[in-house]
């Protein structure tokens, strides 16, 4: 099968290479019973990929199963890991780009906690747009430099008068990219000096180690670093910089508005796309079906397995999975309690696991490893502890 246009570059027929159906079309969505968790909408995955640029969308998408809003809990500001990271990039763009004192917007800021950090940092004032923002949750000194918008970014918005455009871990969400890049290239006419910070993942490594879990309904578009770059100079930006961060996890790029086409780097992946796209099933099935065997071992055993990260990779790993899961594991408290989508799996906090003692505990992300051995260990867990 294959879709009309690619959404990054126009090109002809994207050809689809994965399918899933039944995916819960939410994955960060606080849900208040298991009931509720089970019967959550469903939507389908068709990835397609374009030969020509390279990009990878969903086809089957339909936005209006996609819910932003209060309840979407998506965070990851209480592991210290991540705010080190998220700090230190933070600091490192104020100082980049001389962004003290001055005028900073962040398209999809979450619950603000990048914009605070980047106030803290030094910006002068700041402008969060996002549907799921909550001010309250916000605790810090710099917050009265900060305003927020419950919107979504679109015409409304522009002509845009800021330094810079934060903008991470959105476009992932947005199918239409190359429309979105092109409205903000216009809200930025009046501004060819303003810098445009963004992050989203690296789906090379997505397609490479046949990471399933990392394929959910939310993220219905998908980038490598040259699908990134490429998209961006089409869509009229200058590139100034392009690399990998967080052990190789994220993209990130950094960009100007360009007088005529954008200029950057030229990053020749197309090959190796089509390679990773090539194998990605066959590796997924790989995957997939060496957890069932290790979750099947633990359960014939008697023992508990748990999954740690109680959010997009942790709902994509249990839906996907046959092999039986207990519950799922997160530090964020606004969790607690709370069901995962499409299984119907209760979130503990970490207090909880050893009443539970678990034989295995499977880390969602290989970066919180080391944090999540402490946690447990002094908390006198002896469980396996393995990473997907």
């Amino acid at each position: 099968m294959t879709a009309a246009v690619c959404q990054a570059c126009g090109a002809p027929g994207p050809e689809v290479f994965y399918r899933q159906s039944r995916v819960p079309a939410n994955s960060c969505l606080l849900l208040d019973s298991e009931k509720e968790a089970i019967s959550f909408p469903v939507g389908e995955l068709e990835l397609a990929f374009c030969d020509s640029c390279g990009f990878i969308g969903n086809i089957a998408f339909d936005p209006d199963l996609a819910e932003y809003s209060a309840r979407y809990e998506e965070t990851q500001g209480f592991s210290p890991r991540f705010l080190e990271f998220a700090g230190g990039l933070a600091r490192t763009w104020v100082d980049r780009y001389v962004l003290s004192g001055r005028h900073v917007v962040e398209i999809g800021c979450g619950k603000g906690e990048f914009l605070t950090l980047m106030a803290e940092a030094g910006i002068g004032s700041g402008l969060g747009i996002d549907p799921g923002v909550d001010p309250k949750r916000i605790d810090s000194p710099a917050a009265d430099r900060l305003a927020w918008d419950t919107g979504l970014f679109d015409e409304s918005y522009g002509p845009l008068e800021a330094a810079a455009v934060v903008c991470r871990h959105t476009l992932e969400h947005i199918p239409d990219v190359g429309r979105f890049l092109r409205l903000l290239r216009t809200a930025l006419d009046q501004s060819p000096d303003t810098v445009l910070l963004f992050e989203v993942p690296d789906t090379m490594r997505v397609l490479e180690e046949g990471a399933f879990w990392d394929v959910y309904y939310e993220h219905c578009s998908y980038f490598t670093m040259g699908s990134l770059v490429r998209l961006f100079r089409r869509c009229g930006f200058d590139v100034l910089d392009a690399r990998t961060g967080y052990d190789g996890q994220y993209l990130l790029i950094e960009a100007r508005p360009a007088e005529g086409a954008g200029e950057g780097p030229d990053i020749e992946d197309i090959d190796r796309i089509r390679r990773g796209v090539g194998s990605f099933v066959d590796a997924a099935r790989t995957a997939r079906q060496t957890w069932d065997e290790r979750l099947a071992d633990v359960s014939s055993g008697g023992g508990r397995s748990l999954i740690w990260g109680a959010s997009s990779k942790g709902v994509a790993f249990l839906v996907t999975m046959d092999g039986e899961v207990s519950a799922a594991v997160d530090i964020n408290p606004n969790k607690h309690g709370k069901f995962m989508a499409g299984t119907g799996h209760e979130i503990v906090g970490p207090e909880r696991v050893p009443a539970l003692d678990p034989q295995l505990v499977v880390v969602m992300n290989p970066i919180y490893v080391d944090e999540i051995t402490a946690d447990l260990r002094s908390r006198g867990v002896g469980a396996a502890i393995a990473a997907v």
